[in-house]
């Protein structure tokens, strides 16, 4: 699986002609695990999504080359695109409260997913839910396969979410901040399990974070993005030796514990960052 990203741009209209979101951003990943940080705003869930085909209709897509493992996503059908989305890629959203339906048992809700990508009966699905429940480690899956989204904590949500986008084996995981709801050790968990579920799936991974000093140590690449560009590409390991003086703000910024600061340092702004 390879996707290439080049020249990808994301306008939507306004009243003094089209905005855009997401200006000349490229890249390629592989079976690797890219990071995509950056403050609210600047266009990193807008880019992931692009992949997907999962933009606002009002949303102006153009791009010098997006494909997914060789599909042109630009000028793909919408069959096509169904294939891709869940069954090849999948989408990890921040919150279950707000991506779970509330009406639907959490096993019915992964059994449909199982169902609509790889069809069989209805017993083979609920099998195959609480199999997933397992493999993203909750304990007695068969009961949570029977509980409501009310019913489950917030870390129980997030892995059931992750359990429904590993239904159809897809080829890349996209997850757009998929810790931001949870405490902190419930997010090391979640992380973990996501990493263990990579590697033992072989699969690629977008995470879209504002957590620098995660992405360092979770992923492999870091895609630093401001006012809709990518401003620095880095591996994620030498994040801390970054060059622009937006990523280096980012950093200074963050709270260190075996530091004594009287005050954090406040970002300071040049307009020529966001030249295009």
């Amino acid at each position: 699986m390879e996707v290439v990203v080049q020249n990808l741009r994301i306008a939507f209209p306004s009243p003094s002609g089209p905005l855009e979101a997401v200006r000349g951003v490229s890249f390629t990943l592989g079976q690797e695990k890219l990071a995509i940080v950056g403050e609210s705003g600047s266009g990193k869930s807008l880019t992931a999504r692009a992949i997907m085909r999962l933009l606002p209709r009002a949303a102006m897509l153009s791009a010098d080359a997006l494909r997914f493992d060789g599909i042109d996503v630009l000028n793909a059908d919408e069959n096509a695109m169904r294939r891709i989305r869940g069954g090849r890629a999948g989408l990890v959203m921040q919150d279950p409260k707000y991506s779970l339906n509330p009406v639907m048992t959490a096993g019915a809700q992964i059994a449909e997913a199982w169902r609509a990508h790889r069809g069989g009966t209805r017993r083979q699905a609920r099998e195959a839910a609480v199999d997933l429940l397992a493999q993203v480690q909750i304990r007695d899956p068969g009961a949570v396969a029977d509980r409501y989204p009310h019913q489950l904590s917030g870390g129980m949500g997030q892995r059931v979410m992750i359990a429904m986008m590993l239904a159809p084996d897809p080829e890349l995981l996209i997850a757009d901040e998929p810790t931001s709801a949870l405490d902190a050790t419930v997010q090391a968990e979640i992380l973990r399990l996501i990493e263990d579920l990579v590697q033992r799936r072989g699969m690629g991974l977008i995470l879209i974070s504002h957590d620098l000093p995660l992405v360092s140590h979770f992923c492999d690449r870091v895609l630093v993005m401001y006012a809709g560009r990518v401003v620095e590409e880095c591996r994620a390991g030498e994040l801390a030796r970054a060059q622009h003086p937006y990523t280096r703000g980012l950093l200074e910024c963050l709270p260190i514990l075996s530091e004594k600061r009287r005050r954090l340092a406040v970002l300071r702004r040049d307009p020529s960052w966001a030249a295009a």
